[in-house]
């Protein structure tokens, strides 16, 4: 079974259609490359997939139809993302930011919280080494109490990314988690996406543009180009198709080693 499936997705605001019969399915494991220009629909994909926005259409994770749920609803079933932008607490610690990815897995009440019960003292400090090994896992201890919005943008990437790994969850969201970052920075994060795939075991599906890191990562490829799939399969094979090279990289030929 497909850890996630969409089926016929479409997506349209007034008279514009994002997205138009959009299917896909991501295998348990799979690092997943979802690719396209800039407005092709890839993060439209990922609001739908996430539920803020309400597509037409079939998502199915692990068998089950999300395609009604809240997106909260959502997130409790282990689905998390990233942001092209970050979105940051910039006056809250990087150890707090990751700590509100913890959201969906509260336990206690909002009165027991405001109370502060020992319910709750137990709880947050359950929560609180949870977060201390995703410090570890993504190599942040250096900066757990500086202020996120202090840190140098490659660095609030990586929060960001230990943010969504803080629900752990069962299904990972990537929106360009590359964009902004300097060679070196790329070069750590693709070293943390193949420690998320190779040590947590999770699926991830990656909304990236740089064509090296997606042939060299990437188990899959899918194409999408003004809300349509033009091609999907295996690195190798879309990156040099014709329709690829000449709707996404220009007329020349992709060499995806030097892209």
């Amino acid at each position: 079974m497909a850890e996630l499936g969409v089926e016929n997705l479409n997506l349209r605001f007034g008279g514009l259609t994002v997205l138009e019969g959009l299917s896909f399915a991501v295998e348990p494991g799979e690092l997943f490359a979802l690719i396209g220009p800039n407005g092709a629909g890839k993060t439209s994909a990922f609001n739908c997939i996430s539920r803020i926005y309400k597509g037409e259409g079939r998502i199915r994770f692990r068998g089950q139809d999300i395609s009604a749920l809240s997106p909260r609803a959502v997130a409790r079933l282990g689905i998390a993302r990233t942001f092209q932008h970050v979105e940051l607490f910039p006056h809250m610690s990087v150890l707090d930011n990751i700590m509100t990815g913890r959201h969906a897995r509260l336990s206690t009440n909002p009165l027991q919280r405001m109370l502060f019960t020992p319910a709750v003292l137990r709880e947050e400090a359950k929560h609180r080494e949870a977060v201390e090994r995703i410090i570890e896992f993504v190599e942040l201890e250096g900066v757990r109490h500086a202020h996120a919005g202090a840190l140098p943008f490659g660095i609030q990437k990586i929060v960001g990314l230990a943010r969504a790994l803080a629900l752990e969850p069962s299904l990972l969201l990537l929106d360009e988690p590359s964009a902004g970052l300097t060679r070196d920075e790329r070069d750590d994060l693709a070293r943390f996406i193949l420690r998320i795939k190779h040590d947590l075991k999770l699926p991830m599906i990656w909304i990236e543009h740089d064509m090296q890191m997606v042939a060299d990562l990437a188990d899959r490829v899918h194409v999408l180009n003004y809300g349509r799939t033009l091609a999907s399969g295996v690195p190798g094979e879309v990156l040099s198709h014709p329709e690829v090279v000449a709707a996404y990289l220009g007329t020349a030929k992709l060499d995806a080693r030097s892209a």
